[in-house]
């Protein structure tokens, strides 16, 4: 926009004098009116959410901390377009309500103006973590291990160092480059173990299917130095039993922290469909016993190799974030709780549905992102990934919230563990996977 003055009288000088400010401001104005004339821009934040205080712990029976074997953290990376400003966090602990999702989006919303389609909450699955929030749904399968009030201080203060982690991304963007790619690891194993009766419980099952791709998003800074990786692995959080006690990012916040250090950068561990695959040390109980350190060679070292076969990054990225609802039947005669009555619904024939959300995020053309609330067999998203016409497809397992295990059709007759704490019927597996595929295809 140009201003001419020339048609302002000689005595209107100070009008002359404020036009001319308005004119040397406007393209500031625009810019921030506009940002996408910044091009991509990306930040990290990394905030430590370890508490001072003993905590109960959650993945196992009811238990309280007796200390910090080592520190639990939100890592929190922002990328804006220019248009759209998406926000992905990794945090340390095992899961949440979507209730308590559903309370931190709200906030995010009202104060940063971040609507919730692009605000994911991801969380690692280590069982040596403290409770967040109300239990919700684990409360229904397993309500011996909740007969306690939950910490409303500490959870307070995850939540308002997760607002305050996003705000100061926000402030901290930066002219950016995003790279993508594939890894391998064998760090992890199928746990639905069966015997000759073909019942399964947990154990170890070497036959069994597996996923062991690493998926891998890297952002760098304008100069190609690192800025942060998102690295999508699926492993439950299990290399310690419920003998532990001590506080703990388990096997995904080792990897985190040993990447880390060697990168220079900060690394957001995403799990993936990890509802039927354990550590391959699992449940010991200690560090020491479970060989925790050596998930820094079987899965940190496959990181840092997946990463540098990463050799071509763009700054031209557009994001799309997105989200449907897959309703499917729940278990007769379930319960359910207060807090997640927007997660269900009973159809006139008096059936009670869950209602699941899903999001999706596509990064331009050939990137896929896809998350819901779930522990997720691996069939089921490796089948997504297979019929996705998307090269890089990477589902986010355990993303803003748990609604239970999701088992396949056939897992189901199996019975075991899973089975005993999934709210879904065998029809899910289908009804997840229709219309996530549909969706994909452009058939929604």
């Amino acid at each position: 926009m140009l201003l001419s003055l020339k048609k302002i009288p000689a005595s209107g000088t100070r009008t002359r004098l404020l036009l001319l400010a308005i004119s040397l401001l406007f393209p500031l104005l625009s810019w921030a009116i506009h940002p996408n004339a910044a091009g991509f821009r990306a930040a990290v934040v990394k905030v430590d959410i370890t508490p001072e205080k003993h905590q109960m712990l959650l993945g196992y029976g009811a238990r309280k901390s007796t200390g910090v074997y080592d520190k639990i953290y939100h890592r929190i990376v922002v990328m804006d377009d220019g248009k759209t400003q998406f926000v992905l966090v990794s945090t340390d602990i095992c899961l949440v309500s979507p209730s308590e999702y559903d309370k931190v989006a709200a906030k995010l919303k009202k104060q940063l103006g971040i609507d919730p389609v692009n605000f994911w909450w991801n969380f690692t699955h280590t069982h040596s973590a403290p409770e967040v929030g109300p239990p919700g749904l684990p409360a229904i399968f397993l309500g011996d291990r909740y007969q306690h009030q939950f910490d409303t201080e500490y959870t307070e203060m995850v939540e308002r160092k997760l607002l305050d982690g996003i705000q100061e991304a926000r402030q901290k963007l930066v002219p950016a480059r995003l790279g993508v790619g594939w890894g391998l690891s064998q760090a992890n194993i199928n746990r639905r173990a069966k015997d000759v009766d073909g019942k399964a419980y947990l154990g170890m099952n070497p036959d069994g299917p597996v996923d062991r791709r690493i998926g891998l998003l890297r952002l760098d800074k304008e100069d190609g130095s690192p800025l942060a990786l998102v690295s999508n692995y699926a492993i439950h959080g299990t290399v310690m039993s419920g003998s532990n006690l001590l506080i703990s990012g388990d096997a995904p916040g080792v990897v985190a922290e040993y990447v880390e250090q060697k990168l220079g950068a900060p690394l957001l561990f995403i799990n993936g469909a990890a509802g039927n695959l354990a550590p391959i040390y699992s449940v010991y109980p200690s560090p020491q016993a479970g060989k925790l350190s050596q998930f820094r060679v079987l899965l940190g070292d496959k990181v840092l190799e997946a990463n540098k076969s990463i050799t071509a990054t763009t700054s031209d990225i557009t994001l799309k974030a997105a989200g449907l609802i897959v309703e499917t039947p729940r278990k007769p005669e379930l319960g359910w709780t207060d807090d997640l009555k927007n997660y269900t619904r009973t159809t006139k024939a008096g059936v009670n549905l869950v209602r699941l959300p899903v999001r999706f995020l596509q990064i331009n053309d050939d990137i896929a992102i896809w998350s819901a609330p779930l522990e997720l067999f691996c069939e089921i998203s490796n089948e997504i990934r297979d019929r996705s016409p998307f090269p890089y497809t990477f589902y986010f397992g355990y993303g803003n919230g748990w609604l239970g295990y999701l088992l396949t059709a056939e897992e189901m007759t199996h019975g075991g563990y899973e089975v005993t704490v999934s709210p879904y019927t065998s029809a899910a597996a289908k009804d997840l996977t229709d219309s996530v595929v549909n969706y994909l295809q452009g058939k929604k």
